[in-house]
């Protein structure tokens, strides 16, 4: 199984944290970076453009928002996949987000085990209660 390596669009210090140590536990995922800001994640994206395979973004940021992200990611190869994690993941922020292309749109309260069964089943990885960990 590959680890896909993962880029995190996250202000919350706390949420980045957990979500790093959950995602690299439970799915096939390599962390390569994270930014709390749009600038900050364009300048590492522009920086790094073969170097990542996910994007994991939140829409509101400390500064900036991460429907600048998704814009900016639009016209990214079909292998590079974008999710949004996001604690407003309205209807209508859904609606947008698949506009802007996103993969998928998870909502941080209720969402995170179908997250992580999302970056497994990338791969082909075993999800669900049998599932081993790699």
């Amino acid at each position: 199984m590959s680890q896909r390596r993962t880029f995190i669009v996250e202000d919350s210090p706390v949420i980045r944290a957990n979500l790093i140590d959950t995602l690299q536990e439970l799915a096939p995922v390599t962390v390569v970076g994270w930014a709390d800001s749009e600038a900050d994640a364009l300048h590492w994206l522009a920086e790094h453009p073969e170097g990542w395979d996910l994007l994991i973004v939140d829409l509101f940021l400390k500064q900036g928002s991460g429907l600048g992200v998704l814009r900016a990611c639009r016209e990214r190869p079909v292998h590079r996949k974008l999710v949004v994690f996001s604690n407003y993941a309205t209807v209508d922020l859904r609606m947008k987000s698949l506009e802007l292309r996103a993969d998928a749109v998870f909502d941080k309260s209720n969402e995170i085990d179908a997250l992580i069964a999302y970056c497994a089943a990338l791969d082909g990885a075993p999800t669900g209660p049998g599932a081993i960990p790699g």
